[in-house]
């Protein structure tokens, strides 16, 4: 039986100012649009301040990131020469812990989207109730126009460099877009070697020989799998036929829709930088996952196997579904693409795939939205499972970890829930109002020092 939604209140006004007519500067060194992951970020932030009550007075904590450190990375290439990559590490804010947060190697990486990553990253966190602040790194680099060499050296000079804000104490990096376990090991390698130490828990992620965890590199795929499942639950769709598109086929969509696939559903549409397919009737799941790990690209798939159709790009966004997993980068989905949307539950895999303007329509649609911050909080649940056993020096088996990081998940949303159901506001505001709450609430308990 379905729950009917209460119709959402209107966001009471609050003065946020510390003091009558006190004007709060905007930041000088990035010039953020309605539409990019900074401004994204800084209205999410915006819509919480009316539920902070006398936290309120802390918000601009969270308009200013900690810390922005720009590195230079330069490399002498395969063939002799020598380039120069710009690099990146943020930490947002670490009121409640050390930073947590990947590091992404893409040619678009940008300093406004990595603070808006790390941001995220520090609500994620504090939604998830995990003892970590925000944190995240990046590259400009197109990683497959590197041999594995160049990238090797790319990775450990960016980590000497980053290498002094960085520690098992300090701020934990992990895997993200187009980073792996085998960077990861290099980091942990390299930062190792600068400190003459073996320092396992300086990064997460790891190959499980390094001291990494079992059942992390599927974990934020099962996250939005969990999360997924129990919002189902809420609203009264059953898994079993459901309809599913996923935008984004790397680790996390390409995990989540087998997930998805073996509960019932059926894998309607799929995308990713290489094209789109679809087929009303369902993919085989289980043909083209052989296809993808054997070097095939969606469109190849589409040209050899029936049923599988190429479609344009564009019309990924018309599919007909039950449930839409956007699990690709931030800023996906606009007002338009909303508008056009036709799930009834949106599974945000990707950090920041929503605009604020299509949050609005979704809410006047009657669309469930399950906010980045906690349906792909898997990852970082397991990183934190994977930082506490290398400090231990205590592994979990498997079936240890995904018992653990399900009871973590269902327990969170079932928080955020209730807590959107009782003020009557979407789960997004409600999980930011969650851990905005943790965050203030650890900041005003620490004070300002000196």
């Amino acid at each position: 039986m379905s729950r009917q939604r209460k119709p959402i209140a209107p966001a009471p006004e609050i003065n946020t100012s510390s003091a009558p007519g006190a004007v709060q500067l905007a930041l000088s060194y990035i010039n953020p649009t309605p539409q990019s992951a900074w401004g994204t970020y800084l209205a999410q932030i915006d819509r919480v301040v009316p539920y902070l009550a006398e936290l309120a007075r802390w918000v601009e904590t969270l308009r200013h990131p900690k810390r922005a450190l720009i590195v230079d990375i330069p490399i002498e290439m395969d063939d002799g020469t020598v380039r120069h990559f710009e690099g990146y590490r943020v930490q947002h804010n670490l009121s409640r812990g050390p930073g947590k947060g990947g590091v992404r190697f893409h040619p678009q990486v940008t300093l406004e989207e990595v603070m808006a990553l790390a941001a995220w990253m520090t609500i994620k966190n504090a939604a998830v109730n995990l003892p970590f602040g925000g944190a995240k790194g990046g590259i400009r680099v197109d990683p497959s126009l590197l041999s594995m060499k160049e990238l090797e050296r790319l990775t450990r000079r960016y980590t000497s460099e980053i290498g002094i804000i960085i520690g098992p104490q300090q701020d934990i990096p992990a895997p993200d877009v187009n980073t792996n376990a085998q960077v990861m090991a290099w980091i942990m390698d390299t930062y190792s070697m600068n400190t003459h130490s073996t320092a396992t828990g300086v990064v997460t992620g790891k190959p499980v020989n390094l001291g990494g965890s079992l059942g992390r590199n599927k974990a934020t795929g099962r996250g939005v799998f969990i999360t997924g499942r129990e919002a189902a639950r809420k609203i009264g769709l059953d898994l079993e036929g459901a309809r599913v598109a996923v935008q984004g086929f790397g680790n996390v969509g390409s995990a989540a829709a087998e997930m998805m696939a073996g509960a019932g559903a059926r894998i309607v549409a799929i995308q990713d930088q290489t094209g789109t397919i679809a087929n009303a009737a369902g993919l085989d799941m289980s043909r083209l996952m052989a296809a993808i790990r054997g070097g095939a690209s969606l469109r190849e798939f589409a040209g050899n196997n029936g049923g599988a159709e190429a479609i344009a790009d564009e019309d990924f966004w018309n599919v007909d579904c039950d449930i839409l997993i956007p699990a690709a980068l931030e800023g996906q989905i606009d007002k338009g693409r909303a508008e056009r949307i036709r799930a009834k539950l949106v599974l945000e895999g990707a950090n920041g795939p929503t605009l604020p303007e299509a949050d609005t329509v979704f809410a006047s649609r009657g669309i469930t939205v399950v906010p980045d911050v906690i349906c792909n909080a898997g990852g970082v649940t397991v990183s934190y499972f994977e930082w506490v056993q290398d400090f231990s020096s205590y592994f979990w088996t498997e079936d240890e970890i995904n018992v653990r990081l399900d009871k973590i998940l269902i327990d969170a949303l079932r928080k955020i829930w209730d807590h959107a159901e009782t003020h009557r506001i979407e789960l997004r505001t409600a999980a930011f109002a969650i851990a905005c709450e943790r965050i203030l609430t650890a900041r005003n308990l620490r004070g300002l020092y000196p």
